[in-house]
């Protein structure tokens, strides 16, 4: 009895897609890409559940007592664990930066303001968007307030803030 061997293909299959070519030294183009992506949060997660809930969380150290405006898990001097903590929902603008490029995220609102904010008691600081005063306006030591976005995406940028 014979086998009968199977054909196999000897073309790659094409589908036309669409691509604008911009430049062809060096070459440039555009096309669409699209991709689900999974990410957790792990250990930082009761920081964004935090933001959902119109609260900011930073993190104290159980040895050293130093304080962190962005979670971390271990303390940045002696490296002992940390715990969670309220953070204040005003603070002061310890510097700002306007920028007139973003990425994606913030392309409708350039120009738009970042800044460092500072509280008492912290030992360092926190980057933000403030919004509501103009570039010119923003003063170092403004006190400001955090607000936040009433539909959480559990992103950095559901918190921002606007001048007390």
């Amino acid at each position: 009895m014979s086998e009968k061997k199977v054909a196999l293909p000897t073309k790659m299959e094409e589908v036309e897609q669409g691509c604008v070519l911009y430049n062809i030294d060096p070459i440039v183009m555009k096309y669409h890409y699209e991709v689900d992506y999974i990410h957790s949060y792990a250990q930082d997660s009761p920081f964004f559940e935090g933001l959902a809930k119109g609260e900011l969380k930073g993190s104290k150290c159980t040895k050293c007592g130093g304080t962190f405006a962005t979670p971390r898990s271990h303390c940045m001097t002696c490296g002992a664990e940390t715990e969670w903590m309220q953070l204040p929902l005003t603070g002061k603008v310890h510097t700002y930066t306007t920028c007139y490029f973003g990425g994606q995220e913030f392309l409708a609102e350039t120009p738009f303001t970042l800044i460092m904010v500072e509280w008492p008691g912290v030992d360092t600081l926190f980057l933000s968007r403030l919004i509501g005063v103009a570039p010119e306006d923003v003063k170092i030591g403004m006190d400001i307030q955090a607000k936040f976005k009433r539909l959480s995406q559990f992103k950095p940028t559901d918190v921002y803030f606007v001048p007390a």
